[in-house]
């Protein structure tokens, strides 16, 4: 092979070469399902039980103790955002702390670096799928009757929490590499993830106590637009809500405006964490 063809092992493909590379993402997704749930008795199962414990802390405590449970159908509304801010929190948390936690393998054997964090996201994706069942079961059980146009902008909610979460998690486990104050300064925006997202309040409010001005710019976190997305499409069609949609109002706009909106300004996110990520990555086995 002549010189001119060898690549430096700093300079790979970036995200791409994670396509190339899908045999040895799937044996990394496995060793982290493995290792998660290693001497574990219910295993897959706590995927189920966590945001099911999580949603009865969270409707008996706000909804029904502080009675904020005045929207129709608040169980779908809620878990709707709950489920959707959980996906968000554990692939961004997790893609965090992907390089630190496989510092040996960084520091022995070369392989694309963004495995890990994209890795992190698919353990996310696959405990994600058994809420959106418990999500739709529920669904169905209240009557919901959804058009092609909030599906697909639930499907484009999902794709925009997945280029954030990735972003977000390839920029700060770069950066996590180098201070390790990274994963702290992250729990406390997972800590906050909630509710600068309405998932346990109506968006409206937000609007009506802090005026348009600030509601413009609260809008356009990614978060908020998906979470909004989600309640389009899986809260707005069930059949309390249609008999009563002046008492359930959505934002304007939400699929012709904020969803290209929020996709754009996640991919903005997703090529700034893989430009640090690349920036900084020759020096990651050093600093390990």
């Amino acid at each position: 092979m002549s010189a001119a063809t060898l690549t430096p092992p700093d300079k790979g493909g970036g995200l791409i070469d994670v396509l190339r590379h899908r045999e040895l993402l799937q044996l990394i997704v496995r060793k982290e399902l493995k290792v998660r749930y290693r001497s574990s008795v219910l295993g897959l199962l706590w995927s189920y039980v966590k945001p099911a414990v999580q949603f009865v802390v969270f409707y008996f405590a706000l909804g029904v103790f502080l009675g904020l449970n005045k929207q129709p159908n608040f169980v779908i509304y809620m878990f709707s955002g709950i489920i959707l801010v959980n996906f968000f929190s554990e692939a961004f948390g997790q893609a965090t702390r992907s390089i630190v936690a496989n510092g040996a393998l960084v520091k022995k054997i070369f392989l694309p670096r963004e495995l890990f964090p994209v890795a992190s996201v698919w353990v996310a994706i696959v405990h994600f799928l058994p809420q959106l069942l418990i999500l739709l079961a529920a669904c169905l059980f209240f009557g919901w009757s959804p058009t092609l146009v909030q599906l697909l902008g639930a499907v484009g909610a999902f794709v925009m929490v997945t280029a954030l979460g990735l972003g977000l998690g390839l920029l700060f486990a770069a950066a996590n590499v180098m201070f390790r104050d990274s994963e702290n300064i992250v729990d406390l925006m997972l800590m906050m993830a909630t509710w600068l997202s309405p998932v346990l309040y109506a968006w409206y409010l937000v609007r009506d106590s802090l005026g348009e001005t600030f509601y413009f710019f609260y809008q356009l976190n990614p978060m908020t637009i998906a979470v909004e997305l989600f309640h389009a499409a899986f809260w707005f069609p069930t059949a309390a809500v249609q008999k009563a949609p002046e008492s359930a109002p959505l934002p304007e706009h939400l699929v012709s405006l904020w969803l290209p909106v929020g996709l754009l300004i996640s991919v903005c996110f997703l090529i700034l964490g893989q430009t640090v990520f690349r920036r900084l990555e020759g020096r990651f086995a050093q600093e390990l």
